[in-house]
């Protein structure tokens, strides 16, 4: 710890050792002192399947033996390929271009360039803004930060940052529809024509405290913002590949996405990859005899080929045990219901959506809420990896933990709650 400095995590209240972690396997973490823990947020969202899935080992294993790095500008590779094709088959016929970077802020930043440059290249100049929502959260770097709602994420930051519209919302599951989309047709009646894209995390807006949009406001949402002649990008860096019950979540909607944002589960949690994807509209708008009109965006590890041939690995199991998966993806939703039902009246508010469930303690400190800290001590004590947003105690397993896994994780919920 003594060269260490920890991402979100204030230093000087930092622990003075952290565990060691030796070994992973499916849901659980093998510390060197031979204690196990059950990774119930899949190490920050980010695994599928499970730790040290073989499918996906043996994709690194064989790519790394042959090709290891090559500048994508200039060059291809057949795990690149492989990885469009795959991802094309999963995709509506109107979201097939796609753009390669590293992370999910960054997937993120792209769609904003895309969406902005886009509009003044279709000779739409006047539409420069964005719109978001309070709780949303698209990332750390510059711009992402820009279009999250304001928390302590990026309130240092604010000289930075450029402004975007921020619409108010609801929170809690009990709320009415209403009132997540009420104060978006205020600022959309009155900002439409100056209004490049709005950003929104499909169904689950992730690190804003597990709240689970209404499908019917996400869906009235989802309408306005393309009859009014704006991009409508989807962040799925946390909620695609099965977060929300079915493969990414805006097949669960009525409606395709001008820009679509995939990172974190997109190599099943191995090494950092990500895609923005894009219509052909957007795509078109780029095409041109003069270079200024580029897309001006690129990454020394662009389309990796070791990271592609992992994503490779990830999607092939997906497809080959298609129905397995979504079959587990439904039981663990069936578990998050059955618990969380349990403790309703006992908390602020329960929430579930696929394979995410929330318990949200009656506290108004938010990320401020000083219990995050002792939970997560308390749980790794009992053999459990939970990590709160402040006052909200939540649950994102790899589709790999057992269902007795799963109950322990909510049995130690319960012990931290009550």
């Amino acid at each position: 710890m003594k060269h260490i400095w920890l991402p979100f995590t204030q230093m000087k209240m930092a622990p003075a050792h952290l565990p060691l972690v030796s070994q992973a396997k499916k849901a659980r973490l093998t510390l060197e002192t031979g204690e196990e823990i059950i990774d119930a947020i899949s190490s920050w969202w980010v695994i599928t399947h499970g730790h040290c899935d073989p499918w996906i080992v043996k994709a690194i294993q064989k790519q790394s033996e042959n090709l290891d790095q090559v500048l994508f500008a200039n060059f291809t590779h057949a795990p690149a390929q492989t990885l469009i094709q795959e991802l094309s088959d999963l995709l509506p016929s109107n979201l097939q271009r796609m753009f390669f970077s590293d992370d999910g802020s960054t997937s993120v930043e792209v769609a904003l360039k895309m969406a902005l440059q886009s509009q003044e290249q279709r000779g739409f100049s006047e539409k420069k803004r964005f719109l978001t929502f309070r709780h949303s959260y698209h990332g750390d770097t510059a711009g992402a930060m820009s279009v999250s709602g304001p928390s302590l994420f990026n309130k240092p930051y604010k000289p930075l940052l450029f402004s975007p519209l921020v619409a108010e919302q609801g929170h809690f599951s009990t709320e009415e529809p209403k009132n997540f989309y009420q104060d978006f047709e205020r600022k959309l009646e009155r900002h439409h024509k100056t209004l490049a894209a709005v950003i929104i995390e499909p169904f689950i807006q992730g690190a804003g405290g597990m709240i689970i949009w209404p499908e019917k406001a996400l869906s009235h949402i989802c309408r306005l913002t393309q009859e009014a002649g704006a991009y409508l990008i989807f962040d799925e860096v946390m909620t695609g590949f099965g977060r929300t019950g079915s493969l990414f979540a805006f097949q669960q909607l009525d409606v395709v996405p001008d820009i679509l944002c995939l990172a974190k589960g997109l190599t099943g949690g191995f090494l950092p990859l990500a895609l923005t994807v894009c219509g052909e509209e957007v795509y078109q708008s780029f095409l041109s005899d003069k270079k200024e009109k580029s897309l001006f965006h690129g990454h020394s590890f662009t389309g990796n080929p070791v990271a592609c041939a992992a994503a490779c690995g990830n999607l092939k199991k997906l497809k080959k045990h298609k129905q397995a998966i979504e079959k587990k993806w439904k039981a663990i939703e069936d578990l998050h219901k059955e618990r969380g039902s349990r403790i309703q009246n006992h908390v602020q508010d329960v929430r579930w959506k696929g394979l995410v469930a929330a318990v949200e303690q009656k506290s108004s400190k938010g990320w401020s809420a000083p219990q995050a800290e002792l939970w997560t001590k308390k749980a790794l004590e009992k053999g459990v990896f939970l990590r709160p947003l402040g006052d909200v105690l939540y649950i994102l397993p790899p589709y790999s933990i057992t269902f007795k896994e799963l109950h322990k994780v909510w049995d130690v919920i319960e012990e931290l709650i009550f």
